[in-house]
């Protein structure tokens, strides 16, 4: 006997397959003679006359209750997970305010101090110009240096961490401007370098115009230090389609890397040269690569020591 809350259901499908709708098997429950209740799948066979009406039908009975039984578990163990998520989720929301509220604090507390040492020293040297020699001075001065490294650290990780959490707003980027506007700066901040900037025109794909920004204006900044100490430099950004996707690329003939470093070089505070050869922090490349991977892209580079470094990303 088919179980009283399924029999509406059952005769309604009946209907639809004798109509000539054509319909999935029927699964449904039914109640055996030991009382027992087990879900069956109920293939109606239909037999026809010769202009095609249907005279009767025969029922191909199939037990899946241990399958509908797998099924209310998979059901019951994905609700559980569902909401492990969300209340894991919100632990995690939870945490990251809490540490976002900490680390402007912190960053808060830490600029003070390191704006009085920085103050403090300048103030000694202008004060005590006569009575200071040349190797105190050079301490004073490594003291400010240090202070004013320290700042800048600690205002690029506050922005890594802005990075991770403001709101993206998509739009049709031109990346070609973008990159052009950057390397124009820097011409014009640097009239004395010999630089080569060739950028493809006509470049363009959808993003956060901001974000884009800040990857390209590291990425070039990038090839513009590493190329300083070579007499001539050429800085190029372009895209090329790979298994037909397209691929963004800024390439230089700086002074490269080992590729036996190539996994760090997107960490936080990896650095592939030392600060006395070039400055920096250690956290641009890990801002673009936070910015990539937000708009679901990947990046990557290729290089060989002093013979330049070119860093591919793909934005889908």
């Amino acid at each position: 006997m088919i179980v009283p809350e399924d029999q509406e259901f059952v005769r309604e499908s009946l209907q639809k397959i004798l109509s000539g709708v054509s319909i999935p098997p029927i699964e449904h429950r039914i109640i055996r003679k030991d009382r027992m209740v087990r879900w069956v799948c109920n293939t109606p066979i239909l037999f026809r006359d010769t202009t095609g009406q249907v005279l009767s039908y025969e029922g191909v009975i199939k037990d899946i209750t241990d399958r509908k039984q797998a099924e209310e578990e998979i059901r019951k163990l994905n609700q559980k997970l569902e909401k492990r998520v969300v209340e894991r989720t919100l632990q995690l929301e939870i945490a990251n305010k809490e540490l976002e509220s900490f680390a402007y604090s912190v960053a808060h507390d830490l600029r003070t101090p390191l704006r009085g040492i920085d103050g403090f020293c300048q103030i000694l040297i202008d004060d005590n110009q006569d009575k200071l020699d040349k190797k105190a001075k050079s301490y004073l001065q490594r003291v400010r240096s240090a202070a004013q490294r320290m700042a800048q650290l600690i205002d690029n990780l506050l922005n890594l961490s802005h990075i991770s959490r403001c709101e993206m707003n998509i739009s049709q980027v031109n990346l070609s401007k973008i990159a052009r506007e950057v390397a124009d700066n820097l011409c014009a901040t640097h009239p004395h370098r010999n630089v080569e900037t060739i950028i493809q025109e006509g470049i363009e794909t959808k993003g956060d115009i901001s974000l884009l920004k800040i990857v390209l204006e590291n990425l070039i900044e990038n090839a513009w230090k590493f190329t300083s100490k070579h007499p001539t430099a050429y800085i190029e950004f372009g895209m090329n389609k790979l298994e037909g996707k397209k691929v963004f690329y800024i390439r230089d003939n700086g002074a490269g890397f080992n590729m036996d470093h190539a996994k760090k070089i997107f960490g936080a505070f990896q650095r592939m040269h030392t600060i006395i050869e070039f400055e920096g922090t250690g956290i641009g490349l890990a801002t673009v690569q936070r910015i990539i991977h937000r708009h679901g892209g990947k990046i990557w580079a290729q290089s060989e020591v002093e013979k330049g470094a070119t860093f591919y990303f793909t934005i889908p």
